[in-house]
């Protein structure tokens, strides 16, 4: 009898410790390599996004190595590009993550991962859905909400104070985006740049944060993410997790 109580007792152990593990709900891979102006990034967004995934509970691979382009991309729902432009990816890697979003994948696209060289990829300048030039140095603006029905903006408010480089952007290969975020020009100084450079505003169309479709997969973009601290604070998290979640999943969307 004492033997058939243990048996059980140990079988309601196992099948309550089996459904106490969540089962991921997608994989996500993140590629995160240091630049002249962003590393301290790295190890912060690491553990930040590790947690949250955790949290969140779907699968992440974060690495700082290109060459995982060369391996089999169709197991992640999602590519994120963190602060890392597609530049650093070779021909062979660029065609492989081409097919990728050709075959229904998806992707992130944060800060720094926005801008690349003219005429360098010009499909992945397509994929991002603007150009970044010259931009203003890294000062405090007032973010504004464009679409509160878009995941990346649950948990932010109308109008959120921020500090951040506000990228200026053109839109040479007329691509449709659909805003997330705007900033409001007013808040800050549109003008002030480094020696010898000049910039102006966007006026009041000024998109930092957006989305749409490239191939046949969903493209979140945040060009929010300058310094590490950025990637501890709640708000910037709450943002950054809605465009993985609607990215990898296509959910989320108020209609």
């Amino acid at each position: 009898m004492r033997r058939i109580t243990r048996a059980l007792g140990a079988a309601l152990l196992l099948a309550a410790a089996a459904d106490g593990v969540a089962e991921d709900q997608f994989k996500l891979l993140v590629l995160a390599m240091p630049g002249k102006y962003h590393y301290e990034y790295i190890p912060i967004a690491r553990d930040s996004l590790e947690r949250m995934a955790r949290l969140h509970a779907f699968e992440l691979t974060y690495t700082n190595k290109p060459q995982v382009f060369e391996g089999d991309l169709t197991q992640y729902a999602a590519v994120m590009f963190l602060n890392t432009p597609g530049e650093e990816l070779n021909a062979a890697q660029r065609a492989k993550f081409e097919a990728y979003m050709r075959g229904g994948g998806n992707a992130i696209v944060v800060h720094r991962a926005a801008i690349t060289p003219p005429n360098d990829w010009v499909w992945y300048e397509k994929m991002v859905g603007r150009s970044v030039g010259p931009h203003p140095k890294l000062q405090t603006g007032v973010v504004t909400v464009v679409d509160q029905n878009f995941p990346a903006t649950f948990g932010l408010p109308a109008r959120w104070i921020w500090s951040d480089e506000f990228y200026v952007t053109t839109n040479p290969y007329q691509v449709k985006i659909d805003t997330v975020l705007s900033v409001d020009e007013s808040s800050y100084d549109t003008t002030k740049i480094w020696p010898g450079q000049t910039v102006k505003g966007m006026g009041k169309d000024h998109p930092i944060a957006w989305h749409h479709r490239h191939e046949q997969g969903r493209v979140f973009v945040t060009t929010l993410g300058h310094n590490g601290e950025m990637y501890r604070d709640p708000q910037y998290l709450n943002h950054l997790l809605g465009g993985i979640y609607w990215s990898a999943t296509g959910l989320g969307q108020k209609r």
